[in-house]
C-alpha cells in the first residue's frame, strides 16, 4: 500500500512538470509531422507514376519511419523524472532541492526509483497511444485509396513494438540521468543519438557487436528488415530482450548508486 502512495505521488509530480507536456508534444507532433511528410512523398510518387523513387507505398511504413524521432519525447521524460529532483529551487522556495523533500516523505530510495520507472513507462505508453494512431491515420489520409491493405494484427504488433522501444529508451534515460544526477549531459547525448545520428549505427560499420547496443538491438521491435540501418540487426525477440536487459541492468546499477550515496 505504501508503494501505491509513492507511485501516486510520482505520477502527480510528473504530470505537473512542464517538461512532461513538452515531451508529449514533441513525440506526438514530431511523429505526426514526419509521418505526413513521408506520406506526402509517397503520394507525389503515386501521382507522378514514379514509384521507383520511394521505398514503400504503405502508410504503416510512412508512420513508423517517424518512430526514432518520437523517442526524443521518451528521452526527455526519462531524464526529467529524476533530474528535476536535483534542480535547485528558487530562493523564495528556500533554495533547496526537491530530492530532499521526496526522500523525507518516502525514505525507501529503491521504491522511489521504482515508482519513477513505472511512472515513466505509463506516460510513454500514453504518448504512444496518441502518437501512433494519429500518425497512421494521417498517413492513410494522405496516401489515399492506393495504400496497400495490411493485416491488423501485424500493424498492432509493430505499434506495440514502438511503444516498447520508447518505454525502454525512457528507462535507459532514467538510469543514465540517475547516475549523472543531472539532466543536461544525458539529454544532449541521448537526443542527438535518437534524432541526429545514431552512434551505435556508426559503430556498426566497424564491428557487428554494435548491434548489441540498446538502440540498435531494439530497432527490429518495429522496423522491417528492409530498413537500411537494421538489415543485419538482431531479430525482434532477441533484440527486445537485449534492449530490455540493458535497461534493467542500468536501472539496477542506478538504484544501487541512488540508495548508497548522499542525496
Amino acid at each position: 500500500m505504501r508503494f501505491a502512495r509513492i507511485l501516486h505521488a510520482e505520477l502527480r509530480k510528473a504530470l505537473t512538470l512542464p517538461a512532461t507536456l513538452v515531451a508529449a508534444g514533441i513525440s506526438v507532433a514530431a511523429s505526426v509531422a514526419l509521418a505526413a511528410y513521408n506520406a506526402g512523398g509517397v503520394r507525389a510518387a503515386i501521382d507522378s507514376g514514379r514509384l521507383d523513387t520511394v521505398g514503400y507505398t504503405s502508410p504503416v511504413e510512412a508512420a513508423l519511419s517517424a518512430t526514432p524521432l518520437g523517442t526524443v519525447g521518451a528521452v526527455i521524460l526519462g531524464v526529467v523524472a529524476i533530474s528535476s529532483e536535483y534542480a535547485v529551487n528558487s530562493t523564495d522556495a528556500g533554495g533547496g532541492r526537491q530530492v530532499a523533500a521526496t526522500l523525507a516523505a518516502a525514505p525507501g530510495r529503491v521504491a522511489v526509483l521504482g515508482a519513477k520507472a513505472i511512472t515513466v513507462v505509463l506516460l510513454v505508453a500514453a504518448m504512444a497511444a496518441v502518437a501512433l494512431p494519429v500518425s497512421l491515420a494521417t498517413a492513410r489520409h494522405i496516401i489515399g485509396s492506393e495504400a496497400p491493405a495490411e493485416p491488423v494484427g501485424t500493424i498492432a504488433l509493430r505499434a506495440a513494438g514502438v511503444a516498447l522501444y520508447w518505454a525502454l529508451t525512457a528507462l535507459l534515460a532514467l538510469g543514465i540521468a540517475t547516475l549523472a544526477r543531472s539532466g543536461t549531459l544525458p539529454l544532449v547525448v541521448l537526443i542527438a543519438n535518437s534524432s541526429v545520428v545514431s552512434f551505435s549505427f556508426l559503430l556498426s560499420n566497424l564491428t557487428p557487436l554494435a548491434y548489441y547496443l540498446p538502440d540498435l538491438a531494439g530497432m527490429r521491435l518495429f522496423a522491417q528488415e528492409s530498413w537500411a540501418m537494421v538489415d543485419d540487426a538482431l531479430d525482434p525477440v532477441t533484440g527486445g530482450l537485449v534492449m530490455g536487459a540493458w535497461a534493467l541492468g542500468l536501472l539496477v546499477v542506478a538504484g544501487f548508486a541512488f540508495a548508497r550515496r548522499d542525496a
